[in-house]
């Protein structure tokens, strides 16, 4: 009795940190990421508004973005790291507009000159 007993404490415990481990990490919102980079300039209960702005070689660390659309004011080239490792480079012209299914990345402003533009965030 007593080994079936030790037995279960330590199915459940291993049980319990795989479970855990197996959980997805918590990816933080881009504008607590790149505070300076991004401005909310509308919220409600359907979508997010961010105005996005970044220097040469700025970065943005792990965040995620639900469905989005984004416009583009400037020309600029991104480079996106993705959470395994891969990467992406995107160039957009100024006047651009492109729809993103949900997405968790890094960014980087990996072009020769500033960018602007509107991050527009689905909400479900």
């Amino acid at each position: 009795m007593k080994h079936l007993t030790r037995l279960s404490i330590c199915v459940l415990c291993t049980t319990l940190v795989l479970g855990c481990a197996s959980q997805p990490t918590m990816v933080e919102d881009v504008v607590q990421v790149a505070e300076q980079q991004n401005e909310v300039l509308l919220e409600n209960e359907r979508l997010r508004v961010i105005e996005y702005q970044s220097k040469t070689g700025e970065r943005a660390g792990m965040h995620a973005h639900p469905d989005q659309v984004f416009y583009s004011f400037s020309p600029a080239k991104f480079k996106f790291t993705s959470p395994d490792g891969n990467t992406a480079e995107v160039e957009v012209k100024a006047g651009q507009v492109m729809w993103l299914d949900p997405v968790t990345h890094t960014t980087e402003n990996a072009g020769t000159t500033n960018a602007h533009g509107l991050v527009i965030e689905l909400k479900k």
